[in-house]
């Protein structure tokens, strides 16, 4: 699972990036802060099953706070793009190819509309941040037209002669995109698109059928960033009506990572995707950090519930890929052999089966599943049961 954190010059994406793994990156007001991508673990929250059972989880990877279980992802802060990044202006060849292997984009914007197309600063609400929800669909979609239409006369021509099916060649071609089989065919109905006769189609088809499987294989969250500056909060609701089939976050990344750096040095307690903290000792706090604790609390949480940070990662996990977190378990015994409760915690694709999480487990469980039961019901279920978000999954198989 790998999350990309996209979006023009410093709109906060490296911010966002911090706030949310707390790795330690370069962070300054300038073009081209990141050159190389920055990699770390982010994590998405779940209610955690333990609560269920009045005990207290002991995750393996990731971490439990307040009955909340945070579970980890790869997440990956590219160089800053710019337009015409598709041509190689900025760094746009180097950003595209760091991009392939994400699964989901969560583009950073800076709602407040105080830096232009170029990442330089302006005067806040001069600029129309409707500019960059547009422009950076409009680099993706090049970028993957750039790669289905090259050589696409020979390729089509081939596979016509080799009597080859137009699915099966695109996905192997695209295979590096995330480009499968049922999504080729799926763009070519979509589309009323010739299987047999592909070198009839068009570059309007070709560019049609570039971006729907952009929008397949890198579905976009965006986060409005910088919700907390004054006019920010009407330019996001005028994006909410421009853009009614996005998916569009307010957020304050600068303030999500000022409460987890006060967290990490126990001044406070909270738990990331929460509307409020706690002061764990106000001796310990200037009057310059109680009154930017004062600021969050007034400006951003009681006004939007939360910083958006933690509210955008599992949006992008959960809604747009649709994923579910499935926990290993027992009917009798909920501890691994270290008296570990539930110390594992899996993210799994819809549609996955008892058999699938077998597998997932380890090969041999897979190889030889016998059933599986659901704890919660206590109850069998077979290989081909569609598993559940939240559902604990004993899987018993033989030797």
């Amino acid at each position: 699972m790998l999350l990309g954190i996209v979006g023009k010059p410093s709109c906060g994406k490296s911010t966002f990036f911090k706030a949310a793994t707390l790795a330690e990156v370069e962070i300054a007001n300038y073009p081209f802060t990141t050159i190389k991508p920055n990699q770390g673990t982010g994590y998405v929250s779940v209610e955690c099953v333990c609560k269920d059972f009045n005990k207290q989880c002991n995750p393996r990877f990731g971490f439990s706070l307040q009955g909340t279980r945070f579970v980890p992802v790869e997440m990956l802060d590219v160089a800053g793009l710019v337009p015409g990044a598709h041509t190689g202006k900025g760094m746009g060849n180097k950003f595209l190819d760091d991009l392939r292997q994400a699964h989901v984009l969560v583009h950073v914007i800076d709602v407040s509309g105080s830096v232009n197309e170029k990442g330089e600063p302006v005067e806040s609400l001069s600029y129309d941040p409707a500019n960059d929800v547009r422009f950076l669909e409009v680099e993706l979609d090049m970028w993957y037209n750039q790669i289905l239409s090259k050589g696409w006369d020979r390729f089509a021509r081939q596979v016509k002669q080799e009597k080859k099916e137009i699915q099966k060649a695109l996905a192997k071609q695209l295979s590096g995109l995330g480009v499968t089989e049922q999504m080729v065919l799926g763009g070519i109905k979509e589309f009323g698109l010739s299987k047999e006769e592909p070198q009839t189609w068009t570059a309007d088809d070709l560019m049609h059928l570039s971006t729907f499987l952009r929008k397949k294989t890198k579905p976009i969250i965006i986060a409005c960033n910088k919700i907390d500056v004054p006019g920010a909060a009407e330019k996001f609701s005028k994006l909410v009506n421009d853009f009614p089939d996005h998916m569009l976050v307010a957020c304050s990344a600068e303030s999500e990572l000022a409460l987890r750096e006060a967290a990490k040095h126990d001044l406070i307690k909270y738990v990331p995707g929460n509307d409020k903290f706690e002061i764990t000792d106000a001796g310990k706090l200037s009057d310059k950090q109680k009154k930017a604790l004062e600021f969050i609390q007034k400006n951003v949480l009681d006004k939007y519930g939360s910083t958006g940070v933690q509210e955008v990662l599992d949006k992008a996990v959960f809604d747009l890929l649709k994923y579910i977190a499935v926990f290993p378990g027992g009917v009798g015994k909920l501890e691994d052999s270290d008296g570990n409760v539930l110390p594992d915690c899996f993210l799994m694709p819809a549609g996955t089966t008892a058999l699938d999480f077998a597998y997932r487990l380890h090969t041999d469980f897979g190889k030889n599943f016998i059933k599986a039961v659901d704890v919660k019901k206590k109850l069998p279920v077979g290989k081909d049961h569609q598993l559940k978000h939240r559902d604990i999954i004993e899987i018993m198989s033989g030797k």
